[in-house]
């Protein structure tokens, strides 16, 4: 009984020591976090090295303010729009890599590669300059083509024109990850299944709907999860393009715990904004894991 036991414990005994540094590594940041949301942390108590208690001010503060729901509003709206502009992008690159042959699959393949590995503030740079309101290759090419009320059009003079910039960056860098991962998804289809659909004299969508979909289905929900979490936290395109302008137009909740945070050296007020970011994520995930069990479960 003794050595049966030993053999069924060993495999979670190897992995103690990995989980508990993960656990150590992950959750003490986020206890550290939870911990200063309740103190009044500037500073003047940061120099002194002075621990003040405030209970839920930081909190009350944040929630009462009318800017921290649109701010949030702002943030659900553009996560949306990203998630669904980069999966649905990287559902129909992934098909069109099934279709196409030979060097062009290989040229779009490359350039997807380059677009995914590009630095991020190099891709933000290079966005800002195709936006340019005086140099973008974006005006002069309406322009040419006959839209003349695109010459010297300015597409950061509102906060929704700026955010829409945003969103065309990210999902362009979104794209690639989503397109492989659909890609190594279709290419483990089984031929006969499609032979089977064409037999049944199914048109392309009926094959498409009830062959490819159904095999792409689990893999759609995770990118769609991790897409998520990645653009729920989007910071360094948003902060790069115009800070959160123009008059705030284009701040979401990870700007707003910067300037809380580091702008204005009010710590415990952007430990807030953190914890509550993170209660945000928490949900979504549980969410996912529900439908996801969901799922196999009707599977």
């Amino acid at each position: 009984m003794r050595r049966l036991f030993s053999q069924r414990a060993l495999p979670y005994l190897l992995l103690l020591p990995a989980t508990a540094t993960i656990l150590v590594m992950l959750g003490w940041p986020v206890v550290s976090v939870v911990l200063t949301s309740f103190r009044k942390l500037d500073l003047g108590e940061l120099f002194q090295g002075k621990i003040v208690w405030n209970g839920l001010d930081n909190y009350r503060v944040i929630l009462t303010d009318p800017q921290f729901w649109q701010i949030t509003l702002r943030t659900v709206l553009f996560t949306a729009a990203c998630v669904i502009c980069t999966v649905g992008g990287g559902l129909l690159v992934a098909l069109l890599m099934k279709h196409v042959h030979g060097w062009v699959r290989v040229v779009l393949q490359l350039a997807l590669v380059l677009a995914w590995a590009m630095p991020i503030l190099a891709a933000t740079t290079v966005f800002q300059w195709m936006f340019d309101q005086n140099y973008g290759i974006l005006n002069k090419t309406l322009v040419e083509l006959g839209f003349t009320g695109f010459h010297h059009y300015s597409w950061f003079q509102t906060g929704l024109s700026t955010m829409t910039v945003i969103v065309i960056l990210i999902t362009w860098q979104g794209i690639p990850f989503v397109a492989f991962t659909l890609y190594a998804g279709v290419l483990g289809v089984p031929a006969d299944l499609y032979e089977a659909a064409g037999l049944d004299g199914a048109s392309n969508w009926q094959t498409f709907r009830s062959v490819t979909w159904t095999a792409l289905r689990p893999l759609v929900n995770v990118v769609t999860f991790l897409s998520l979490l990645w653009d729920f936290k989007v910071f360094t395109q948003v902060w790069a393009i115009r800070q959160g302008g123009p008059d705030g137009g284009s701040q979401t909740l990870p700007t707003l715990q910067y300037l809380k945070g580091i702008a204005t050296s009010h710590f415990g007020a952007a430990a807030a904004v953190s914890v509550i970011m993170i209660l945000a994520l928490v949900v979504l995930t549980a969410q996912n894991l529900r439908l996801m069990l969901r799922t196999e479960e009707v599977d």
